[in-house]
């Protein structure tokens, strides 16, 4: 049977989003539909046409630090910076990344690193290497009031840091980089620890977290009571130590529904400061903004150096960095 040959063009382009429409331009959905004799009804992109349009706009840049050990290979961090893309989209602005090694953090001031991005995002991981550079970024984010969103490695990296300079804990650590840590506020369960395979330790897939009502992360949600995100790690906060860690400004503002799993901590009394122990990257798109992105963004926001373009209102802009 002859099949008449069908050519159909990928154009190099500004966005990845920009290709479904030009696919559809090209009459392909009709193709697929006939040549597989589905029904279906009529196709209606003109919202996607809006937030394309609205993506390659020119907009005010808002940088901000992507601080890991894989930057090298910034794919490693795709879902990462794609979510920043919405969040950024959704307040008017263009996203620039800085992707910033922890490992040259460690070997450089931080000040020297981040002294020019509006907020730090510090990302999913496993192993000890950049670990140091990771606790430096945070303390930086919190003594400066910079905006920090850290994602389940980088919220145990924002607890090990309070514990080591609010609550005077030097030695404070996580069992997974230090297992003789003599203040381990990042551990394994107590049931993990008898599980012998690594992959039957790790808690996977979607779990319901409750949100403590008045927190910025209740807030950044809608002032939902009860979220479900989706988590892929291995250690969790120590319960031992959260009375202490919330007498000192940490506050625990989401736990699991028994109450034994701390989800989400954030700092009291800084603009936006917020860990989660699970990976809301996964759940934004370009029309939804995942809201915990969105709340960082718009709190980085305040933090564009004076002079930038700005398409909000200039009260609204502040920077208190020295």
């Amino acid at each position: 049977m002859f099949l008449k040959k069908l050519f159909f063009p990928l154009a190099t382009v500004e966005s990845i989003y920009e290709v479904p429409l030009i696919l559809e331009d090209a009459g392909i959905g009709d193709l697929i539909v006939s040549k597989l004799n589905l029904s279906a009804s009529g196709r209606d992109l003109n919202d996607w046409r809006t937030m394309v349009r609205n993506l390659l706009s020119e907009k005010p840049q808002l940088n901000i630090a992507v601080v890991g050990k894989y930057t090298d290979l910034p794919d490693a961090y795709i879902s990462v910076r794609e979510a920043l893309r919405h969040a950024g989209l959704n307040h008017g602005v263009d996203i620039e990344v800085s992707w910033i090694n922890s490992e040259e953090i460690e070997k450089n001031s931080p000040h020297d690193l981040l002294n020019a991005v509006s907020g730090v995002v510090v990302p999913g991981g496993f192993g000890d290497r950049g670990i140091e550079g990771m606790i430096q970024a945070a303390r930086y984010a919190r003594e400066t009031k910079l905006p920090y969103l850290g994602l389940c490695l980088g919220m145990q990296i924002l607890v090990i840091q309070h514990a080591r300079d609010v609550m005077n804990l030097s030695s404070a650590n996580s069992t997974e980089f230090d297992q003789n840590t003599p203040h381990p506020v990042i551990d394994l369960m107590p049931e993990q620890r008898k599980v012998s395979e690594m992959g039957g330790t790790m808690r996977l897939g979607l779990y319901d977290c409750e949100l403590r009502p008045g927190s910025k992360a209740a807030i950044a949600y809608g002032d939902l009571k009860q979220i479900s995100e989706r988590h892929r790690h291995r250690f969790e906060f120590n319960n031992h130590y959260i009375e202490d860690m919330q007498n000192t400004g940490l506050i625990a503002s989401g736990l699991s529904p028994d109450g034994n799993l701390v989800e989400i901590v954030e700092v009291a009394d800084h603009e936006f400061m917020v860990g989660v122990q699970f990976h809301p990257e996964f759940k934004s798109r370009p029309q939804t903004a995942h809201p915990l992105f969105s709340q960082f963004v718009d709190a980085a926001r305040l933090f564009m150096p004076e002079g930038s373009q700005h398409t909000f209102p200039i009260e609204t802009r502040r920077s208190s960095r020295a």
